[in-house]
């Protein structure tokens, strides 16, 4: 059996190709209802539940005690929920560079793969049904050995999105997989970093070909950078590689130690 169990990739900008059109809807519905807020900043939270964003952005500019506050943001989240969806529902998605090779390597290798995504499941499914990726998955979004992806985990599913480690833990325990030791999560956005990390994850990767430069991503822990998510492949054959190496070192210890 593999050392790795079990990869988790988050969607936009990892395993979905992203234009920075997420952004361009957050700023535009933020435009539409008031909310002033810079590209920067938007950027820095990718990743993260949407609706937090929009509380998080209004608290800062109107206090944490407005009257108003949760009108606003309520508001402001649902014109943002509309602009999304049309955008992906009239608009071409397509997997990233490397994407579905690493798909096809994984299932080569029996290694289960799971998407998490801070998106919510209606946008969830619009763009995992243009990609064809909700084939076979039952009313939970959970498929099997034969289905391209084993679990779709949305945002709205878990008490609380990234940075928290929930969506991860979800995806594990829908899978039967018990060991975090067992798991690489990677994505492109410091939340992805961090959720991983606080899932105790063996590895919590960054892919730099999506909303996040290696330079923007390097200041957050990480257990490695990528320039493409097919690259995780060199990394599980190495892991597989020591672990080998071990084995074949384990048989002389013992003797040298007898000797000894």
């Amino acid at each position: 059996m593999s050392l790795i169990e079990l990869v988790i990739f988050d969607m936009a900008g990892t395993t979905v190709q992203d234009r920075h059109e997420v952004e361009m809807c957050f700023i535009e519905a933020a435009t539409q209802t008031g909310l002033t807020v810079s590209p920067e900043r938007v950027l820095a939270l990718q990743g993260y539940s949407k609706k937090y964003v929009f509380e998080l952005l209004w608290s800062e500019m109107i206090g944490d005690n407005h009257p108003d506050l949760r009108e606003f943001v309520n508001n402001s989240y649902h014109v943002f929920c509309e602009i999304l969806e049309n955008h992906y529902h009239n608009n071409d998605i397509f997997p990233t560079d490397g994407c579905l090779e690493i798909f096809d390597y994984l299932k080569s290798k029996e290694i289960k793969i799971a998407l998490t995504t801070g998106f919510y499941r209606k946008v969830t499914n619009i763009i995992l049904q243009k990609l064809g990726w909700l084939e076979g998955l039952n009313a939970n979004y959970v498929g099997n050995q034969n289905t391209l992806i084993q679990v779709s985990v949305a945002s709205d599913e878990v008490l609380k999105g990234r940075p928290e480690p929930l969506m991860i833990q979800k995806a594990m325990q829908t899978l039967q997989v018990n060991d975090a030791q067992k798991v690489i999560n990677i994505g492109d956005t410091p939340s992805d970093l961090k959720s991983g990390v606080r899932a105790g994850c063996r590895m919590s990767l960054g892919v730099t070909n999506g909303t996040h430069t290696r330079q923007q991503l390097s200041i957050h822990r990480n257990d490695g950078l990528l320039n493409k998510v097919s690259e995780i492949k060199d990394i599980i054959e190495s892991l597989e590689n020591e672990r080998t190496e071990d084995k074949m070192d384990f048989p002389f210890l013992k003797k040298l130690n007898f000797l000894l």
